[in-house]
């Protein structure tokens, strides 16, 4: 797929999200994940079956952006794989303080 000047200027400005709800994005996130049977390759790799939530670019858009739509840059992984990839953590629940409270209610 050829990248369009309009996509390119979405990646150039930042404007990630606009670029992922393209339909040139999500038919290649389509190809992507059939190539790859909807399967986590992260996960594959290690002998497991996770089903794949989303498509990673191996080059990052912002660093290659014009592999932002080759089939050969993407990558179908499972959440906790593309959060890894990316350093974030998972949703932690917050813990909430318990407040302490006299056996006394008045």
């Amino acid at each position: 797929m050829k990248l369009t000047t309009k996509l390119l200027q979405y990646i150039l400005t930042d404007q990630l999200i606009k670029f992922y709800k393209t339909k040139e994005w999500r038919k290649l996130r389509e190809i992507a994940l059939k190539r790859d049977n909807y399967e986590c390759q992260r996960c594959k790799k290690h002998g497991l079956y996770t089903k794949a939530d989303c498509v990673h670019h191996l080059q990052y858009v912002k660093d290659m952006p014009m592999l932002a739509l080759t089939l050969s840059n993407l990558e179908s992984l499972c959440n906790p794989c593309h959060n890894k990839e990316h350093n974030r953590l998972p949703n932690q629940k917050k813990a909430k303080s318990k407040r302490f409270m006299s056996e006394e209610r008045w």
